[in-house]
């Protein structure tokens, strides 16, 4: 596989890299993207090509399940050097259909990590089942998990405002918030929060 990559890697150099070299110039003299994108590290989801966003545009952190921890230095220092020092304008919090995180979430898994990674997504979960009838079908889980990722965007807005960098930067109107939803089925970006 990593001659694929070194493959694909030369095919980008010959053609879309050279294409857009004034403005990969550009990029040397340092980033200064808008928006930090907070995405899951889902291996189906390419940032950038479902925006059709440039290079520089997005300040990317992903993860499993689009979380947006209290406890996590390599997150909390990805947030404030986006905020602080790239001053970025927007924060995107970012789910998808078909989230493994979210279906993890009902599994009672014994790896080390996972499991304790997934508690910072557990309440969206709670809060979905606590008003939701369980579900029957496999539809009606389908929808479940729909409702329980969307609310996880939601519940991570709720993790960032916690930070106090984060409220400061959005109380002084320097910074916006956004959640939204990619359906994989559809290639479809909609606005949650």
């Amino acid at each position: 596989m990593i001659e694929e990559l070194f493959q694909g890697n030369k095919r980008f150099q010959e053609t879309f890299f050279i294409e857009n070299i004034s403005q990969y110039r550009e990029l040397i003299e340092g980033e200064k993207p808008k928006v930090l994108w907070i995405g899951c590290s889902d291996a189906r989801i390419q940032t950038g090509h479902i925006t059709d966003a440039p290079p520089g545009t997005l300040y990317i952190h992903r993860n499993m399940g689009n979380i947006a921890p209290n406890h996590d230095w390599n997150f909390a220092s990805v947030l404030e050097y986006a905020i602080v020092h790239l001053n970025v304008e927007d924060i995107v919090v970012c789910g998808h259909s078909d989230c493994d995180a979210i279906r993890a979430l009902d599994q009672n898994l014994q790896d080390a990590y996972i499991p304790l990674w997934l508690n910072e997504a557990r309440e969206a979960k709670n809060r979905v089942d606590s008003w939701i009838a369980p579900p029957r079908t496999k539809e009606q889980m389908e929808e479940r998990w729909k409702q329980i990722e969307m609310e996880n965007v939601r519940l991570q807005i709720e993790h960032l405002i916690a930070y106090p960098f984060v409220k400061k930067a959005t109380d002084e109107e320097k910074i916006k918030i956004y959640g939204i939803y990619y359906d994989l089925r559809t290639g479809i970006l909609s606005r949650i929060v």
